[in-house]
């Protein structure tokens, strides 16, 4: 349960998102956006929209929780179909590529806030993710879209805490981010290679692994390296789960199949710059 100074912050938060009087909410249905939603529609009620943006790069697990979440919050909800792809820049996957993809993203949320005359978009970052290299808020910035989570100081560690206080399904929900960072950077972002990742990483969920990546690499004969948590490399040896999984991955059209040992770890992908 969450302690005192996560519950103090998250005063702050409510008085914040009060402050802006009418807002949309970026909203993925991960554990940062789902918290903040929760806490806008106490702080704002019906001044309150959530936005959420689907396209190859958004797995339709996801998609289907966020409209889910919604409707169980009672909060009106915009679907809104993007296409990264076609993007200048986004494809080639420079090491910007976050900063070129949040920059067009939302400005479908703010051309949406603008149409319903609300007055501000907010997204969902955290206190933690001013640490490690994330291009996307230096769009985020320059937008002027707003971090309430980050205003208020909350941690990934106290927004699971108070999730889990408010009985939100998203307290434990694995850290989630979009497909494009299972790609090196430099190596094209294709529709079928994006589908190979979400085949793979579907796969993973549906075999009861709960936090993982699958990271991509080359641009024929397709290698899948899989990211587990230390403790899971155990389950994935086990021989016939082992011979599922690569005979799975051949279906799907990856070449070859790897895990890394160094497990799971958020931006693995920025080891490289």
């Amino acid at each position: 349960m969450a302690n005192i100074q996560a519950t103090e912050k998250y005063k702050d938060l409510i008085e914040i998102l009060k402050g802006y009087g009418s807002i949309v909410v970026a909203f993925s249905s991960g554990v940062d956006s789902t918290l903040l939603l929760y806490a806008a529609k106490e702080a704002l009620g019906d001044k309150v929209i959530a936005a959420t943006a689907t396209s190859c790069t958004f797995p339709e697990r996801e998609r289907n929780e966020a409209v889910d979440f919604c409707k169980n919050l009672g909060v009106r909800h915009v679907v809104i179909e993007t296409d990264e792809l076609a993007t200048p820049g986004f494809k080639e996957n420079p090491k910007d590529r976050c900063y070129i993809c949040k920059k067009s993203l939302f400005q479908n949320f703010i051309d949406l806030a603008e149409k319903e005359g609300f007055a501000a978009v907010v997204e969902g970052s955290n206190a933690d993710d001013e640490g490690d290299y994330r291009p996307g808020l230096k769009a985020i910035a320059e937008l002027d879209i707003k971090s309430p989570l980050r205003a208020a100081k909350l941690t990934k560690a106290e927004i699971r805490a108070l999730s889990e206080e408010f009985d939100l399904p998203t307290y434990n929900k694995p850290s989630y981010a979009c497909l494009a960072s299972r790609f090196p950077y430099g190596e094209l972002i294709t529709k079928e290679k994006l589908a190979l990742v979400d085949k793979g990483e579907q796969l993973l969920y549906d075999l009861g692994f709960k936090q993982f990546r699958v990271r991509i690499h080359g641009n024929s004969n397709f290698v899948a390296r899989i990211e587990l948590l230390p403790e899971d490399f155990g389950k994935l040896m086990e021989p016939a789960l082992r011979e599922k999984i690569s005979a799975e991955f051949k279906a799907f059209g990856f070449a070859y199949t790897s895990l890394d040992l160094k497990g799971y770890r958020t931006g693995s992908m920025n080891e490289t710059l």
